[in-house]
């Protein structure tokens, strides 16, 4: 009886969350301390990654700042607000696919590729077909290729202008010099 008492307010106090909105994704209560262990364990299984690696050094970067977050935050909702990387949920679905990755990431072992190692490039000259977009840029402006031109024959003077009043306005938001 007493213990009702005191427990239920208390219980009342602290934030329930309900659902995540996401099917399939269900609340995990006791987030906080999921997240903490996750990033404690990714941060030791890192190691096994060479220290000069980028993909260590991104891993150990972003896992270190969630890891101090959530340690720092009591509740889910401050840890979601100043994390700003989705739910506690999503994250602890994120930080088990970073562990898998580190596994798989030292069985393939990228970062060792022999010195004498050449890849071979295969061209391939087939017709893009019609539904596929070419994203090619449009043509730059006439001026481009006069100025390429003169710099390829050393007579940029030409393509300058001569006047003063012809030469651009300063863009550097300095005054020009008289």
């Amino acid at each position: 009886m007493f213990l009702r008492r005191v427990a239920r307010p208390l219980m009342m106090m602290a934030k329930v969350k309900e659902t995540t909105g996401i099917v399939g994704l269900d609340v995990v209560p006791n987030a906080r301390e999921v997240l903490i262990g996750l990033y404690s364990k990714t941060l030791e299984e890192i190691k096994a990654v060479p220290e000069d690696e980028g993909y260590r050094k991104a891993v150990e970067s972003f896992t270190r700042h969630r890891l101090k977050v959530c340690q720092e935050e009591e509740d889910w909702e401050s840890i979601e607000n100043k994390l700003g990387c989705g739910q506690v949920e999503e994250l602890i679905e994120e930080a088990q696919d970073e562990l898998t990755l580190i596994g798989r990431m030292i069985e393939w072992n990228p970062w060792d590729v022999p010195e004498d190692y050449e890849c071979e490039v295969v061209e391939n000259d087939a017709p893009v077909p019609k539904h596929v977009p070419l994203h090619r840029p449009g043509p730059l402006p006439e001026e481009f290729y006069k100025t390429l031109a003169a710099i390829d024959t050393g007579s940029l003077k030409d393509v300058l202008p001569s006047s003063k009043e012809e030469t651009p306005a300063v863009s550097s938001g300095e005054a020009p010099a008289k």
